[in-house]
């Protein structure tokens, strides 16, 4: 069996004249890109620059909402309405497809962010109001999540989801990310990050912060951009990829693989 999968990163997270990770060389990396929409990181040049180099480049745009939390990076908890949830998703990801509609491109994709993203995968009401703003706005773009209540609310609304699979993160037993705020959540081994990743895509398990080989369905792997050494672990982990006989292709291509699609969705 050939294993097939998508590389995204979170891309645009800078501001004004900050920036933030070296988002030309990762996308040398990448078939997919999670764009910053203003709320946690990103501004309208960085939005559209961000956009023009992936179109250059052939990677398929996403959306990256955020909770309106731009001092937090949008890993603070917020106490939003699901309607406050809602209609920030729909805001964000709008803003992003008005860029790639200048660019003769469009949304692939949407991907919540930060402490949003960690939410929707256990607060149902939460993960509704995602998943009815993208059913709303439009249905062919893909959900990205973990396995949980987004993907579950995703697939209740017809809508095709992505699982993501984190390469430099602890998991915990129960398959929920070790939090940012405990020790050991981040894994900086350039090495173990790379088996790790193998393991995941075509064994379909990782190894928890428990010691327990636990399962991890995989259609696209998330790496940061914005660690220490970042670009060349993007690397290392395409190339042992690779090496495993592991395809790489747009997330649409990947899900058409799995459901037995042809056509190229890039």
């Amino acid at each position: 069996m050939t294993h097939v999968i998508d590389l995204v990163a979170d891309l645009g997270e800078g501001f004004g004249a900050y920036t933030m990770g070296d988002d030309e060389a990762l996308l040398d990396v990448l078939t997919s890109a999670n764009i910053a929409c203003g709320f946690h990181a990103g501004d309208p040049r960085i939005m559209d620059a961000t956009v023009r180099h992936c179109v250059e480049r052939g990677v398929a745009v996403g959306a990256h909402p955020s909770f309106p939390d731009l001092v937090g990076f949008g890993r603070r908890a917020m106490d939003l309405s699901p309607d406050e949830v809602r209609t920030d998703v729909l805001y964000q990801v709008g803003a992003l497809q008005a860029f790639a509609a200048a660019h003769g491109t469009r949304v692939r994709h949407v991907a919540p962010h930060g402490r949003l993203g960690n939410l929707v995968a256990t607060r149902q009401d939460y993960a509704g109001a995602v998943a009815d703003a993208v059913a709303s706005l439009d249905r062919s773009l893909i959900v990205l999540a973990q396995d949980g209540e987004l993907a579950d609310a995703a697939r209740a609304r017809g809508l095709r989801v992505g699982i993501v699979g984190i390469a430099d993160r602890a998991y915990r037993d129960d398959g929920t990310l070790v939090p940012r705020s405990e020790p050991g959540a981040v894994i900086h081994d350039e090495r173990q990050i790379s088996e790790r990743t193998v393991r995941m895509v075509t064994e379909g398990v990782i190894r928890s912060a428990g010691g327990r080989d636990i399962p991890v369905a995989c259609d696209t792997v998330l790496l940061h951009g914005d660690t220490p050494g970042a670009i060349s672990l993007a690397h290392l982990i395409r190339r042992e990829l690779l090496a495993a006989g592991v395809a790489i292709a747009p997330l649409t291509d990947v899900l058409d693989a799995r459901s037995g699609v042809s056509g190229n969705g890039a």
